[in-house]
Protein backbone atom coordinates (compact mmCIF):
# COMPACT_ATOMS: atom_id res chain seq x y z
CA UNK A 1 0.00 0.00 0.00
CA UNK A 2 1.05 3.78 -1.04
CA UNK A 3 3.26 4.86 2.02
CA UNK A 4 1.45 8.16 1.54
CA UNK A 5 -1.86 7.46 2.08
CA UNK A 6 -2.87 8.44 5.64
CA UNK A 7 -4.71 6.18 7.91
CA UNK A 8 -7.30 6.97 10.54
CA UNK A 9 -6.46 5.85 14.32
CA UNK A 10 -7.84 2.86 14.25
CA UNK A 11 -5.56 1.64 10.93
CA UNK A 12 -3.90 -1.56 13.35
CA UNK A 13 -7.22 -2.43 14.32
CA UNK A 14 -8.95 -2.79 10.93
CA UNK A 15 -5.20 -4.94 10.13
CA UNK A 16 -5.95 -7.38 13.58
CA UNK A 17 -9.50 -7.77 12.25
CA UNK A 18 -8.06 -9.09 8.82
CA UNK A 19 -9.50 -6.07 6.70
CA UNK A 20 -9.34 -5.58 3.10
CA UNK A 21 -7.66 -2.15 2.75
CA UNK A 22 -7.71 0.01 0.18
CA UNK A 23 -7.09 3.93 -1.00
CA UNK A 24 -10.18 6.25 -0.68
CA UNK A 25 -9.43 9.70 -0.33
CA UNK A 26 -6.14 9.76 0.86
CA UNK A 27 -7.05 7.19 3.47
CA UNK A 28 -6.29 3.95 3.53
CA UNK A 29 -9.42 2.34 4.57
CA UNK A 30 -11.02 -0.82 4.86
CA UNK A 31 -13.63 -1.46 2.06
CA UNK A 32 -14.88 -4.96 4.20
CA UNK A 33 -13.93 -7.65 6.62
CA UNK A 34 -13.26 -11.16 6.05
CA UNK A 35 -17.13 -11.57 6.49
CA UNK A 36 -17.30 -9.99 3.48
CA UNK A 37 -19.79 -6.99 2.65
CA UNK A 38 -23.52 -8.90 2.27
CA UNK A 39 -23.00 -10.39 5.85
CA UNK A 40 -21.98 -6.35 6.85
CA UNK A 41 -24.71 -5.03 5.06
CA UNK A 42 -27.39 -7.72 6.24
CA UNK A 43 -25.77 -7.12 9.80
CA UNK A 44 -26.82 -3.30 10.09
CA UNK A 45 -30.17 -4.16 8.34
CA UNK A 46 -31.12 -6.55 11.03
CA UNK A 47 -28.93 -5.90 14.36
CA UNK A 48 -25.94 -3.38 13.80
CA UNK A 49 -22.39 -2.56 12.53
CA UNK A 50 -20.44 -0.12 13.29
CA UNK A 51 -18.06 1.60 10.92
CA UNK A 52 -14.78 3.55 10.89
CA UNK A 53 -15.76 6.89 9.12
CA UNK A 54 -12.23 8.96 10.59
CA UNK A 55 -11.48 9.99 7.47
CA UNK A 56 -14.51 12.56 7.39
CA UNK A 57 -13.58 16.29 8.08
CA UNK A 58 -14.55 18.85 9.89
CA UNK A 59 -14.44 22.51 9.85
CA UNK A 60 -15.29 24.73 13.27
CA UNK A 61 -16.75 28.27 12.06
CA UNK A 62 -16.82 30.80 15.45
CA UNK A 63 -16.85 34.51 16.06
CA UNK A 64 -19.80 36.85 15.94
CA UNK A 65 -20.55 36.12 12.72
CA UNK A 66 -20.16 32.46 12.18
CA UNK A 67 -23.68 32.12 11.69
CA UNK A 68 -24.08 33.92 8.57
CA UNK A 69 -21.21 32.68 7.05
CA UNK A 70 -22.84 29.78 7.70
CA UNK A 71 -25.88 30.71 5.89
CA UNK A 72 -24.08 32.12 2.73
CA UNK A 73 -21.90 28.66 2.21
CA UNK A 74 -25.27 26.59 2.83
CA UNK A 75 -28.14 26.52 1.11
CA UNK A 76 -30.21 25.08 3.89
CA UNK A 77 -31.76 27.58 6.83
CA UNK A 78 -29.40 26.84 9.75
CA UNK A 79 -30.94 30.02 11.40
CA UNK A 80 -33.07 28.08 13.17
CA UNK A 81 -30.62 25.56 14.40
CA UNK A 82 -31.08 25.27 18.12
CA UNK A 83 -27.53 24.33 20.20
CA UNK A 84 -27.56 20.62 19.79
CA UNK A 85 -29.47 19.94 16.39
CA UNK A 86 -27.60 19.64 13.30
CA UNK A 87 -28.98 19.76 9.16
CA UNK A 88 -27.99 17.72 5.64
CA UNK A 89 -27.22 20.85 3.55
CA UNK A 90 -25.38 21.29 0.11
CA UNK A 91 -22.67 23.50 -0.76
CA UNK A 92 -22.71 25.07 -4.14
CA UNK A 93 -20.75 27.09 -6.73
CA UNK A 94 -22.06 30.47 -7.69
CA UNK A 95 -22.98 28.08 -10.97
CA UNK A 96 -25.04 26.27 -8.50
CA UNK A 97 -23.15 23.14 -9.01
CA UNK A 98 -22.83 21.12 -5.86
CA UNK A 99 -19.10 21.37 -4.25
CA UNK A 100 -20.12 19.18 -1.51
CA UNK A 101 -23.04 17.83 0.59
CA UNK A 102 -22.42 18.30 4.46
CA UNK A 103 -24.23 18.31 8.11
CA UNK A 104 -24.18 21.79 10.30
CA UNK A 105 -24.21 21.24 13.52
CA UNK A 106 -25.05 24.27 16.16
CA UNK A 107 -22.73 23.94 18.85
CA UNK A 108 -22.96 25.93 22.38
CA UNK A 109 -20.70 28.48 20.77
CA UNK A 110 -19.79 27.55 17.22
CA UNK A 111 -20.79 25.95 13.97
CA UNK A 112 -19.39 22.57 12.74
CA UNK A 113 -19.38 21.73 8.97
CA UNK A 114 -18.75 17.97 8.52
CA UNK A 115 -17.38 17.17 4.77
CA UNK A 116 -16.51 14.30 2.74
CA UNK A 117 -13.23 13.01 3.03
CA UNK A 118 -12.90 13.35 -1.00
CA UNK A 119 -13.61 17.15 -0.63
CA UNK A 120 -11.89 18.48 2.36
CA UNK A 121 -8.93 20.19 0.69
CA UNK A 122 -10.93 21.79 -1.43
CA UNK A 123 -13.77 23.01 0.84
CA UNK A 124 -11.21 23.98 3.09
CA UNK A 125 -9.91 26.67 0.14
CA UNK A 126 -13.31 27.51 -0.66
CA UNK A 127 -14.65 28.23 2.79
CA UNK A 128 -10.94 30.45 3.27
CA UNK A 129 -11.94 32.33 0.33
CA UNK A 130 -15.78 32.84 0.65
CA UNK A 131 -15.02 34.01 5.05
CA UNK A 132 -12.83 37.33 3.80
CA UNK A 133 -15.72 39.31 4.43
CA UNK A 134 -17.17 37.77 7.86
CA UNK A 135 -16.07 38.37 11.06
CA UNK A 136 -15.24 34.89 11.85
CA UNK A 137 -12.37 32.45 12.76
CA UNK A 138 -12.03 29.24 10.98
CA UNK A 139 -10.23 25.77 12.40
CA UNK A 140 -9.59 22.54 10.85
CA UNK A 141 -9.63 20.21 13.69
CA UNK A 142 -9.95 17.27 11.50
CA UNK A 143 -6.54 15.52 11.76
CA UNK A 144 -7.27 15.24 15.95
CA UNK A 145 -10.23 13.78 15.49
CA UNK A 146 -12.14 10.09 15.02
CA UNK A 147 -15.45 9.54 13.94
CA UNK A 148 -17.54 5.82 14.45
CA UNK A 149 -20.88 5.39 12.92
CA UNK A 150 -22.86 2.71 14.94
CA UNK A 151 -25.92 1.99 12.46
CA UNK A 152 -28.75 -0.42 13.25
CA UNK A 153 -32.06 -1.35 14.96
CA UNK A 154 -29.75 -2.81 18.04
CA UNK A 155 -27.59 0.84 17.97
CA UNK A 156 -29.03 1.94 20.82
CA UNK A 157 -29.41 -0.97 23.00
CA UNK A 158 -25.59 -1.36 22.14
CA UNK A 159 -24.35 2.42 22.91
CA UNK A 160 -26.73 2.68 26.28
CA UNK A 161 -24.47 0.80 28.52
CA UNK A 162 -21.40 2.24 27.80
CA UNK A 163 -22.69 5.69 27.58
CA UNK A 164 -23.59 8.54 30.10
CA UNK A 165 -26.09 9.65 27.94
CA UNK A 166 -29.91 8.85 28.53
CA UNK A 167 -30.40 8.19 24.53
CA UNK A 168 -34.00 8.59 24.26
CA UNK A 169 -33.48 11.88 24.68
CA UNK A 170 -31.18 12.49 21.46
CA UNK A 171 -33.59 12.60 18.62
CA UNK A 172 -33.13 12.54 14.87
CA UNK A 173 -30.51 14.72 13.62
CA UNK A 174 -30.01 15.66 17.33
CA UNK A 175 -26.50 15.50 19.62
CA UNK A 176 -25.50 16.24 22.47
CA UNK A 177 -22.02 16.12 24.51
CA UNK A 178 -21.28 13.11 27.01
CA UNK A 179 -19.11 10.53 27.70
CA UNK A 180 -18.76 6.67 25.63
CA UNK A 181 -16.39 4.02 27.79
CA UNK A 182 -15.41 7.04 29.60
CA UNK A 183 -13.82 9.30 26.59
CA UNK A 184 -15.72 12.70 26.14
CA UNK A 185 -17.76 12.30 23.18
CA UNK A 186 -20.26 14.37 20.78
CA UNK A 187 -22.95 11.64 19.89
CA UNK A 188 -25.44 12.69 17.42
CA UNK A 189 -28.31 10.80 16.00
CA UNK A 190 -27.35 10.06 12.46
CA UNK A 191 -26.03 8.17 9.74
CA UNK A 192 -26.04 7.19 6.19
CA UNK A 193 -27.27 3.76 6.20
CA UNK A 194 -31.22 4.42 6.81
CA UNK A 195 -31.14 2.61 10.23
CA UNK A 196 -31.23 4.01 13.54
CA UNK A 197 -28.27 4.90 14.70
CA UNK A 198 -25.40 7.18 16.14
CA UNK A 199 -22.12 9.13 14.92
CA UNK A 200 -19.25 9.17 17.55
CA UNK A 201 -16.91 12.21 17.45
CA UNK A 202 -14.11 11.61 20.29
CA UNK A 203 -10.56 12.97 20.23
CA UNK A 204 -8.00 10.79 18.23
CA UNK A 205 -6.29 9.38 21.79
CA UNK A 206 -9.43 7.86 22.42
CA UNK A 207 -11.06 6.41 19.25
CA UNK A 208 -9.80 3.20 19.83
CA UNK A 209 -10.66 2.70 23.50
CA UNK A 210 -14.14 3.41 22.13
CA UNK A 211 -14.24 1.46 19.12
CA UNK A 212 -13.28 -1.60 21.55
CA UNK A 213 -16.12 -0.60 24.18
CA UNK A 214 -18.83 -0.72 21.39
CA UNK A 215 -17.07 -3.78 20.12
CA UNK A 216 -16.95 -5.73 23.35
CA UNK A 217 -20.79 -4.19 24.12
CA UNK A 218 -22.08 -5.80 20.94
CA UNK A 219 -20.77 -9.18 21.55
CA UNK A 220 -23.93 -11.50 21.60
CA UNK A 221 -25.97 -8.66 19.81
CA UNK A 222 -25.32 -9.46 16.12
CA UNK A 223 -22.86 -6.24 15.92
CA UNK A 224 -20.01 -6.76 13.08
CA UNK A 225 -16.92 -4.00 11.79
CA UNK A 226 -18.29 -2.94 8.82
CA UNK A 227 -16.21 -1.20 6.10
CA UNK A 228 -16.68 1.20 3.05
CA UNK A 229 -18.43 -1.89 0.85
CA UNK A 230 -21.38 -1.84 2.92
CA UNK A 231 -21.56 1.60 4.00
CA UNK A 232 -21.42 1.88 0.16
CA UNK A 233 -24.72 -0.68 -0.53
CA UNK A 234 -26.24 0.41 2.28
CA UNK A 235 -26.49 4.37 1.49
CA UNK A 236 -27.43 3.06 -2.02
CA UNK A 237 -30.55 1.12 -1.06
CA UNK A 238 -32.00 4.49 0.22
CA UNK A 239 -31.09 6.36 -2.41
CA UNK A 240 -28.42 8.72 -0.61
CA UNK A 241 -26.25 10.24 -2.85
CA UNK A 242 -22.42 10.08 -2.83
CA UNK A 243 -20.20 12.81 -3.97
CA UNK A 244 -17.83 12.37 -6.76
CA UNK A 245 -20.74 9.52 -8.42
CA UNK A 246 -24.11 10.97 -7.62
CA UNK A 247 -23.27 14.77 -6.99
CA UNK A 248 -20.60 16.67 -8.56
CA UNK A 249 -20.14 20.42 -9.40
CA UNK A 250 -22.47 19.80 -12.91
CA UNK A 251 -25.31 19.10 -11.45
CA UNK A 252 -26.83 21.50 -9.43
CA UNK A 253 -29.53 20.17 -5.83
CA UNK A 254 -32.56 21.06 -7.57
CA UNK A 255 -31.46 18.41 -10.57
CA UNK A 256 -29.91 15.81 -7.48
CA UNK A 257 -32.75 15.20 -6.13
CA UNK A 258 -31.86 17.56 -3.05
CA UNK A 259 -34.26 20.55 -3.61
CA UNK A 260 -36.02 19.82 -0.30
CA UNK A 261 -32.52 21.52 1.66
CA UNK A 262 -32.41 24.16 -0.85
CA UNK A 263 -34.21 27.74 0.76
CA UNK A 264 -34.11 30.31 -1.49
CA UNK A 265 -35.94 32.81 0.58
CA UNK A 266 -33.81 32.71 3.45
CA UNK A 267 -31.19 35.28 1.87
CA UNK A 268 -28.42 35.60 -0.20
CA UNK A 269 -26.37 32.55 -0.32
CA UNK A 270 -23.65 30.78 -2.86
CA UNK A 271 -25.28 29.98 -5.95
CA UNK A 272 -28.73 31.15 -5.03
CA UNK A 273 -29.34 33.52 -8.75
CA UNK A 274 -28.20 30.45 -10.78
CA UNK A 275 -30.99 28.17 -8.75
CA UNK A 276 -33.47 30.69 -8.94
CA UNK A 277 -33.05 30.64 -12.65
CA UNK A 278 -32.96 27.12 -13.09
CA UNK A 279 -35.94 26.94 -11.13
CA UNK A 280 -37.68 27.82 -14.25
CA UNK A 281 -36.44 25.74 -16.49
CA UNK A 282 -37.58 22.28 -16.65
CA UNK A 283 -34.91 21.22 -19.41
CA UNK A 284 -31.95 19.79 -16.99
CA UNK A 285 -31.26 16.15 -16.42
CA UNK A 286 -32.54 14.63 -13.33
CA UNK A 287 -30.71 11.80 -10.88
CA UNK A 288 -33.50 9.26 -10.89
CA UNK A 289 -33.33 5.38 -9.00
CA UNK A 290 -34.03 2.89 -11.43
CA UNK A 291 -34.67 -0.73 -10.55
CA UNK A 292 -33.74 -3.61 -12.46
CA UNK A 293 -36.83 -5.91 -13.50
CA UNK A 294 -33.91 -8.76 -14.73
CA UNK A 295 -30.64 -10.16 -13.63
CA UNK A 296 -27.40 -8.12 -14.17
CA UNK A 297 -25.11 -6.33 -11.76
CA UNK A 298 -24.61 -2.21 -12.55
CA UNK A 299 -21.86 -0.09 -12.29
CA UNK A 300 -21.09 2.96 -12.39
CA UNK A 301 -20.59 4.40 -16.13
CA UNK A 302 -22.53 1.70 -17.75
CA UNK A 303 -25.09 3.48 -20.02
CA UNK A 304 -28.69 3.76 -19.28
CA UNK A 305 -30.51 3.65 -22.77
CA UNK A 306 -34.50 4.34 -23.81
CA UNK A 307 -35.69 2.93 -27.07
CA UNK A 308 -32.22 1.95 -28.49
CA UNK A 309 -30.85 5.06 -27.67
CA UNK A 310 -28.79 6.54 -25.08
CA UNK A 311 -29.77 8.37 -22.35
CA UNK A 312 -27.51 8.79 -19.50
CA UNK A 313 -25.30 6.78 -17.32
CA UNK A 314 -25.00 4.89 -13.87
CA UNK A 315 -23.73 7.12 -11.13
CA UNK A 316 -24.16 4.29 -8.73
CA UNK A 317 -25.07 0.96 -8.74
CA UNK A 318 -25.26 -2.59 -7.18
CA UNK A 319 -27.10 -5.61 -6.76
CA UNK A 320 -29.17 -5.11 -3.38
CA UNK A 321 -28.54 -7.85 -0.42
CA UNK A 322 -31.59 -6.48 1.01
CA UNK A 323 -33.87 -6.74 -2.03
CA UNK A 324 -32.22 -9.03 -4.66
CA UNK A 325 -32.15 -7.37 -7.90
CA UNK A 326 -30.07 -4.31 -9.35
CA UNK A 327 -30.36 -1.12 -8.22
CA UNK A 328 -29.29 2.31 -9.91
CA UNK A 329 -28.91 5.92 -9.52
CA UNK A 330 -28.48 7.99 -12.70
CA UNK A 331 -29.38 11.12 -14.59
CA UNK A 332 -31.81 11.05 -17.08
CA UNK A 333 -33.43 13.58 -19.09
CA UNK A 334 -36.48 15.26 -17.69
CA UNK A 335 -39.48 13.23 -20.71
CA UNK A 336 -38.04 9.55 -18.75
CA UNK A 337 -37.84 10.60 -15.04
CA UNK A 338 -41.56 9.51 -14.16
CA UNK A 339 -42.03 6.27 -12.28
CA UNK A 340 -42.75 3.47 -14.26
CA UNK A 341 -40.65 4.54 -17.16
CA UNK A 342 -39.00 1.85 -18.91
CA UNK A 343 -35.29 1.81 -19.85
CA UNK A 344 -32.24 -0.48 -19.59
CA UNK A 345 -28.53 -0.77 -18.58
CA UNK A 346 -25.98 -1.98 -21.10
CA UNK A 347 -24.41 -4.55 -19.08
CA UNK A 348 -21.35 -6.20 -21.12
CA UNK A 349 -22.85 -6.84 -24.19
CA UNK A 350 -26.64 -6.88 -22.87
CA UNK A 351 -29.23 -4.51 -22.64
CA UNK A 352 -31.05 -5.32 -19.26
CA UNK A 353 -34.22 -3.82 -18.63
CA UNK A 354 -35.69 -1.78 -15.95
CA UNK A 355 -38.01 0.93 -14.68
CA UNK A 356 -37.44 3.94 -12.98
CA UNK A 357 -38.85 3.66 -9.61
CA UNK A 358 -39.64 6.40 -6.45
CA UNK A 359 -36.55 6.23 -3.71
CA UNK A 360 -36.00 5.00 -1.44
CA UNK A 361 -35.27 1.55 -3.19
CA UNK A 362 -35.69 0.00 0.74
CA UNK A 363 -38.32 0.94 2.96
CA UNK A 364 -37.98 -0.63 5.98
CA UNK A 365 -34.82 1.13 7.72
CA UNK A 366 -35.45 1.99 11.29
CA UNK A 367 -33.60 5.61 11.61
CA UNK A 368 -36.59 7.86 13.63
CA UNK A 369 -37.88 10.89 11.77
Amino acid sequence: MNDTLKKTPLYDVHLGLGAKMVPFAEYEMPIQYPTGITEEHRAVRRAAGLFDVSHMGEFVISGPQALDLVQFVSVNDAAGLAVGQCQYSVMCAEDGGVRDDVIVYHMDDHYMLVVNASRRAQDWAWLVERAGGFEVTLEDPSDGIGLLALQGPRAQEILDPVTDLILDDVAYYNFAEGTVAGCPATISRTGYTGEDGFELYVTEEDTVAVWDAVVEQGEGSGLLPCGLGSRDSLRLEMGFSLYGNDLDEEHTPLASRLGWVVKLDKGDFSGRDALIRQREESSHHKLVGIRLTERGFPRPGYLIVHDGNVAGSVTSGTVSPSLGYGIVLGYLPPELVGPDTEVGVRIRDKVVPGVVVRLPFYTQGSARR
